[in-house]
């Protein structure tokens, strides 16, 4: 069963994916884009190059699908599914490979992306009626800097900012920097800010 975020931020028990995915300290983690690639793949590591996920659009015909694979890419962690809905976009989150509404983990919507300003609601499954959101994403996307709140307080769960680098340089890499805030479920962050890239990355098509 889903616990939500306590009132303290020393007091977060925040299990969302699973307990595996909570630790106690800080984490810092390094999403990075494949250049390799014309599709929208990612590596996530930790700051001394450890594999936690990989992010994988090419093992699926279906474009609006991704999938969050684990280290060893034999594993699905979560499908993320963009839902076409009139007036604003929104992506679901699901266990495994599954689409169907019983695994349904959570889902983003944008409530806010003008010009360079993000703002982002997350419901959880549980969240049926969605009056309040559980988590928002608020931000600047052209300065790749972002700040994710639990629900509508001030308590912060992750924040996010791009990291330039040489390697970043010279390769065109998108490297991202993600602070994830002590017994948050650092797998559902990651989730999060890859569907903020899909927002954003569909942004800029649309513009050309």
């Amino acid at each position: 069963m889903q616990k939500r975020v306590q009132s303290s931020s020393s007091n977060y028990n925040n299990i969302i994916i699973g307990p595996q995915y909570c630790v106690p300290h800080y984490l810092d983690l390094s999403i990075m884009r494949k250049v390799t690639t014309l599709n929208d793949n990612f590596t996530i590591t930790d700051i001394n190059g450890k594999i936690f996920f990989n992010l994988d659009s090419s093992l699926i015909s279906l474009h609006d699908h991704r999938l969050l694979l684990d280290a060893t890419e034999k594993s699905v962690i979560m499908t993320l599914r963009r839902k076409v809905m009139k007036g604003h976009d929104r992506w679901e989150a699901f266990r495994g490979e599954s689409t169907e509404l019983k695994d349904l983990i959570f889902s983003v919507r944008r409530s806010l992306m003008f010009q360079t300003k993000i703002k982002l609601d997350v419901f959880l499954a549980s969240n049926i009626k969605e009056n309040t959101s559980d988590f928002k994403v608020k931000g600047s996307w052209f300065e790749r800097s972002c700040v994710v709140y639990a629900g509508d307080s001030h308590n912060i769960v992750a924040q996010m900012h791009k990291k330039d680098s040489v390697q970043s340089v010279e390769y065109g890499k998108d490297n991202l920097m993600v602070r994830v805030y002590p017994n948050v479920d650092y797998a559902f962050i990651v989730a999060v800010i890859l569907i903020l890239d899909e927002i954003n990355q569909d942004k800029i098509r649309q513009q050309h």
